[in-house]
């Protein structure tokens, strides 16, 4: 029988060749046609913002590291084929016919280059392209500094975890990648020479084969080993108690990566001595060793300390780490001793407010207006054109206009792509037309321009409880009336412009030179004449960004001339992150007017995945709260242990300009970027006054930091264990899901000077309890910017938390009622709630209720209004009760709880815009009597109403009659089924008792 000789690869034609090749051209094309694309037009935008130094760095970096690696994956396996190709068999049987390898070893052989070439090609091409993504790793690690702080266990700076110790771990794995692939290729390179045979009885290695893949993997193992035990310091072994290494950690891994270390280096010297011996049971041996070691030292006898001598004994065991544990995250998260004031608070006022001047500046600041209600309100009163539009959250921010300091409720009036209609959404329209919005829009927010009606329906149907508006446009600018001084009120770049997808303007003159075009007022129109925008009036460039957005009209609409500019990455918080890829932005950027300017700020954060025992957690999951929820917003998905707000940004309205500014000398994270990137970020002497004093203390870093301080505050390790001194932070009561309550922006008095003071606050609740356990305040002034201040209530006491004050308000008698009447043709939706520590130990919650007539399907006409205030208050003494006040102004709510005329006095600096209408003889607010359930008053706290004013037989005589009266009203009411009278006699019962109540009754 004879045999047929193997086969190679059949031989293509000419044309073939011709269609493969330009198969593969057009292939390439494809995938890095649009990468070459964005390239280019990445480069033109960060040279649109003077940051291309931070673009040619980044992309140096990366080229660098892809060749570096690429070279060396490539070369390692090219080198173990080679090796492996001359070591091979002289003479290599076959096993007949039908010998699997034949055909492939003829393949190879008869082209021996593109293969020995083209395979390291490939892998290195493939390992260069993911290592480039570790540019920060290796910036890091060249440019990282000292913290000044070391680690508990081996005496380190922490500069070595978080810059050289990430770095010596990205170089192992590579050495791990090219030995499995040099290993890999190696093998298969035997196998198709011969060196390794399969086929047959039994499969053979020839002795070349078994020098080559001796033990450097193993070595590696060893150095592997070495650097685990630094990695101990942030174990997850003890989550969700603590994070880093403890008892069984530091006491049985440490010892066991140690043990580990020793057998690996003894197998790496056996693997390298049968090269000589050329006997492969010692490397067998060894092999077999090492994995038994692994599995007894690595894993069972930590299994078993964990077990049998550290979980029956946790609290001792765990005492000392617990310890390092807290240190570590209060350093690590910024809430260390010198940050953070605690102070005892007893929850139970011991003076009338308004006898303290900084409770008077607190109440006369307390906000009406939500920014998260008023959007729709907003837009229906100040839009003037459907294409301009508000974020669905609004934000707030404080001016001091005419020597008073109030905070406001402010927005951008922004050019809306989402909300064009019919031919608006032609693209000339859309992209050179609409480009930009007109304007900044801010309402004071503790008034309202008149207070609403004392009848339920009236003040539902009437013009009352909106907003006072101030607004700087471009009306404002030529009528010389702005009360907030902005000299550009064009807006170019911002939240709601950035909606549309893609986000670009074309502006500057065009083609046919037929004037301007953009829209700007009715009457007249406008050139876009400021430094922002990338030139596309060469043909190259409209090319360019005609393939970058998949648009043709970019090449031939007449609109576009020499001149034209495209605007585009207009999101301010994208802007930041994207000249500053190593900056996590947070979530909210708010405008405020700057130096005549409107400005974008963004808060930016640097942070480390890895802090040494210090808590790791999810900023996604940290900082969400019902804000977030409602709005969409997007969240950071990134996992830190160190975060730091070093840096302050500002985003110009009009050009885009983006400007960096440090407000951390510190910070080794943001020096070591500094010294990456060393003229990206503009030192703090040259922040403005101005710009600084509407810098506000970042809502994601201090959700952040409240749930940290709601574990970190605890001092004992053994009380830490128990979880009993926990804080919580207080689900949102206003919405239906559990979300968290947000922190709110508050102009609080000094209590030194009653000086209004800009301050983030939060109320925490006890450990999975609705209890007021603690009220977290952080300042925003820039003379006492980043201080804490924590007033801690007793925890014998039972103040009510946000949840259980809701629940007390809406259960009043005179608020259910009117709710009854109400939520016949409106919608309710209750506002902030706000807690204000006041009265020397006291706590006032305040809130507003908006009402919005019931709207018609389809009808976006209707938006909220401002209709009643309530407030509670926990009255003085052991067994005080809670009072309730419910009333069209904050003074009338105010007046029922704490008596005629003192909501007048606590609301004198702030008031009301206009004179509120009148408001019936309501003195005294509904106490909420004790139950034993917890979310109501224990029995402890019973009435016990505040000394009545002296009162005479003939007031009391007149209280009586008119109780009688009213019960008799209340009667007819019940009998007629008339809601509407029967709401109003009740409510007319509640305050003849009340009436009667004040006179000693």
């Amino acid at each position: 029988m004879g045999m047929r000789p193997p086969t190679g690869v059949p031989t293509l034609s000419k044309r073939s060749r011709v269609l493969l090749i330009l198969a593969v051209v057009a292939a390439v094309l494809l995938l890095l046609g649009p990468r070459l694309v964005d390239t280019y037009t990445n480069w033109l935008w960060f040279g649109e913002v003077d940051f291309r130094d931070v673009y040619v760095k980044v992309l140096l970096t990366r080229i660098a590291l892809f060749l570096v690696v690429g070279l060396f994956i490539g070369g390692v396996v090219w080198l173990t084929m080679l090796l492996a190709y001359r070591s091979r068999p002289v003479f290599v049987p076959t096993t007949g016919p039908n010998d699997p390898v034949a055909r492939y070893r003829t393949t190879v052989m008869t082209r021996m280059r593109a293969f020995g070439i083209g395979i390291p090609v490939v892998l290195g091409v493939l390992s260069g392209l993911v290592a480039q993504a570790g540019w920060v790793t290796v910036q890091m690690f060249f440019n990282g500094g000292d913290f000044g702080t070391t680690d508990p266990q081996f005496g380190l700076d922490v500069g070595f975890y978080a810059f050289d110790l990430p770095f010596y771990r990205f170089v192992l794995n590579w050495f791990f990648v090219a030995i499995v692939l040099g290993f890999i290729a190696n093998l298969v390179t035997h196998y198709i020479f011969g060196g390794i045979r399969l086929a047959g009885r039994g499969g053979s290695m020839s002795t070349a084969s078994r020098v080559q893949l001796a033990g450097l993997f193993v070595a590696f193992k060893a150095v592997a080993y070495w650097l685990d035990r630094y990695e101990l310091l942030w174990s997850s072994r003890k989550e969700p108690t603590f994070t880093g290494g403890g008892f069984t950690d530091i006491n049985a891994v440490l010892p066991a990566k140690l043990i580990l270390l020793a057998i690996a280096v003894i197998c790496a010297i056996a693997f390298f001595a049968a090269i000589f011996l050329r006997d492969l049971r010692i490397p067998a041996l060894a092999t077999a060793l090492l994995v038994l070691s692994s599995i007894l030292v690595g894993a069972v006898y930590p299994l078993m300390v964990e077990q049998f001598s550290v979980r029956p004994n946790a609290a001792d065991k765990e005492s000392e780490y617990i310890e390092r544990n807290i240190a570590a995250t209060r350093e690590a998260y910024g809430i260390t001793d010198d940050k953070v004031a605690y102070e005892d608070y007893p929850g139970v006022g011991t003076t009338s407010p308004e006898n303290i001047p900084a409770d008077i500046t607190t109440i006369a600041n307390a906000r009406l207006l939500d920014p998260n209600v008023l959007p729709r309100t907003f837009t229906q009163q100040t839009q003037l054109k459907n294409f301009y539009g508000y974020p669905e959250s609004l934000d707030i921010d404080r001016y001091e206009l005419d020597g008073r300091m109030e905070d406001y409720i402010v927005a951008a009036r922004e050019l809306s792509p989402t909300s064009l209609t019919g031919n608006q959404t032609d693209w000339i329209n859309r992209h050179t037309v609409y480009t930009h919005g007109n304007g900044l829009v801010a309402a004071p927010a503790n008034r309202v321009n008149a207070a609403a009606s004392a009848s339920a329906e009236e003040a539902a149907n009437s013009n009352s409880g909106y907003p006072v508006y101030f607004v700087s446009d471009l009306a404002s600018l030529a009528a010389e009336n702005q009360v907030i001084p902005v000299e550009q009120p064009r807006i170019y770049y911002g939240e709601v412009i950035a909606e549309a997808d893609p986000d670009y303007a074309i502006v500057g003159n065009s083609a046919d030179s037929s004037g301007p075009r953009e829209y700007d007022t009715d009457t007249e129109k406008y050139t876009y004449t400021g430094t922002g925008g990338v030139d596309i009036g060469n043909w190259f460039n409209r090319l360019a960004f005609a393939a970058k957005y998949g648009e043709r009209n970019i090449l031939f609409s007449s609109a576009i001339g020499s001149d034209s500019k495209i605007l585009f990455n207009r999101d301010p918080r994208e802007r930041v992150t994207k000249v500053a890829p190593w900056l996590t932005a947070d979530g909210d950027a708010y405008p405020a007017a700057i130096d005549g300017r409107i400005k974008w700020v963004v808060d930016a954060y640097t942070t480390l995945d890895y802090y040494p025992y210090a808590q790791r957690a999810s900023l996604e999951g940290l900082v969400e709260d019902s804000i977030d929820q409602n709005t969409g917003r997007l969240l950071p998905r990134k996992e830190v242990s160190y975060i730091r707000n070093s840096v302050k940004a500002t985003v110009d309205a009009y050009d885009g300009t983006v400007t960096l500014y440090q407000v951390d000398d510190e910070d080794p994270v943001l020096k070591a970027w500094m010294g990456v990137f060393p003229d990206a970020v503009t030192p703090q002497d040259q922040i403005s006054d101005e710009l600084r004093a509407h810098f506000r203390y970042p809502e994601d870093l201090f959700k952040v930091q409240r749930e940290m301080l709601a574990k970190y505050h605890v001092d004992d390790p053994r009380e830490f264990f128990t979880n009993n001194a926990f804080w919580s932070v207080p689900a949102d009561p206003t919405v239906d899901t559990s979300a968290n309550q947000p922190p709110y922006y508050l102009l609080m008095g000094d209590r030194e000077t009653a000086d209004p003071r800009f301050r983030l606050t939060s109320a925490m609740v006890g450990y999975n309890r609705q209890f007021l356990s603690a009220y977290i305040s952080v300042e925003s002034d820039p003379e006492n910017y980043g201080k804490f201040t924590i007033l801690q209530l007793p925890t014998d006491t039972q103040t009510f938390g946000p949840e259980q004050t809701q629940n007390a308000m809406i259960s009043d008698t005179r608020v259910a009622s009117e709710r009854t009447l109400l939520e016949r043709s409106n919608r309710i939706q209750y506002g902030n709630l706000l807690t204000l520590p006041i009265a020397d130990g006291g706590i006032l919650y305040v809130q507003p209720m908006y009402t919005e007539r019931n709207a018609t399907a389809g009808s976006t006409s209707t938006f909220p209004q401002l209709s009643r205030v309530l407030v509670s208050y926990r009255e003085p003494g052991a067994s005080g009760g809670v009072r309730i006040g419910y009333a069209p102004t904050l003074a009338g709510a105010l007046d029922q709880v704490f008596g005629p005329g003192v909501g007048d006095a606590a609301t004198a600096p702030g008031g009301e815009a206009l004179p509120t209408a009148e408001v019936e003889d309501e003195t005294r607010g509904e106490v909420i009597e004790g139950t034993t359930d917890e979310n109501q008053p224990s029995d402890q706290q019973q009435q016990q109403p505040t000394s009545p004013a002296p009162t005479t037989p003939a007031n009391r005589d007149a209280a009586v009659a008119e109780l009688d009266s009213a019960l008799a009203e209340l009667a007819n009411a019940q009998t007629s089924g008339d809601f509407e009278a029967y709401g109003r006699a009740l409510r007319r019962v509640q305050q003849a008792v009340d009436a009667y109540e004040s006179t000693g009754g």
